[in-house]
């Protein structure tokens, strides 16, 4: 079945596609995306073939996943995230603790941002979140990317505490892609838990946070009330 999945997705490959995606996440030294290898498949193409495999058993699952090939990642987040979706209590938990188990491999802001608030905070909407601040501390980039996209089931959820306070930690991280996460949660927090919510953190955070956090955090503003917020830098 694996090696199935692996044939129709090559079919659909392309040298140009794969060389504008190596650009696109930033594949070369020093870059966050550095020695990632894709092979030219777009997204709705990888998503159809998930939907064809979407029973692949989670030993294949765990071998796609540790793919070099980004493509290839994708599909199998995408295969766990619906099974994720359609589990059972016990199946979930499994998911959850491979998903945690794996995370290494769940290696660039696409990765994350298409399953951590699926299988990561969905499974800890009724659980305690210790996990979120253990990974919000972590020295690995994407896990620290994780605790902060997790949060957006609880945001869904009206939910805010948790986003705040990872958004806390992660306040001062110096990576961008971090800085646009925590910027990207906080809006939503706005948006869908309450505007007040999102003021009172910036009132207190704003003269602090990088300015990219902050210019994601404030998008939605009016005029007016963005240059209020962005003249306490």
């Amino acid at each position: 079945m694996l090696e199935d999945l692996i044939t129709e997705l090559r079919k659909l490959a392309t040298a140009e596609k794969a060389k504008a995606s190596a650009w696109f996440f930033k594949t070369g030294p020093g870059q966050y995306g550095e020695g990632d290898q894709f092979i030219g498949v777009t997204v709705p193409e990888q998503r159809k073939i998930a939907k064809q495999f979407k029973d692949l058993p989670l030993l294949e699952v765990e071998n796609l996943l540790r793919s070099p090939i980004h493509e290839e990642r994708l599909v199998a987040l995408v295969i766990l995230v619906s099974q994720f979706q359609k589990a059972d209590p016990k199946t979930q938990k499994e998911i959850y603790n491979f998903y945690l188990a794996n995370t290494n491999y769940v290696n660039n802001w696409d990765l994350v941002d298409s399953s951590a608030g699926y299988i990561v905070g969905t499974y800890l909407l009724d659980k305690p979140r210790d996990i979120l601040y253990e990974l919000a501390k972590s020295n690995n980039l994407w896990e620290r990317r994780i605790a902060m996209v997790a949060t957006f089931a609880f945001i869904t959820n009206g939910d805010p505490k948790d986003a705040l306070k990872v958004a806390k930690i992660l306040l001062n991280d110096r990576h961008d892609l971090i800085q646009k996460a925590v910027g990207w949660m906080l809006r939503e927090v706005g948006k869908r838990c309450g505007e007040s919510h999102l003021t009172h953190f910036l009132d207190q955070h704003a003269a602090a946070m990088p300015r990219t956090a902050l210019r994601y955090a404030i998008e939605h503003f009016p005029p007016e009330e963005r240059q209020k917020y962005l003249k306490m830098k």
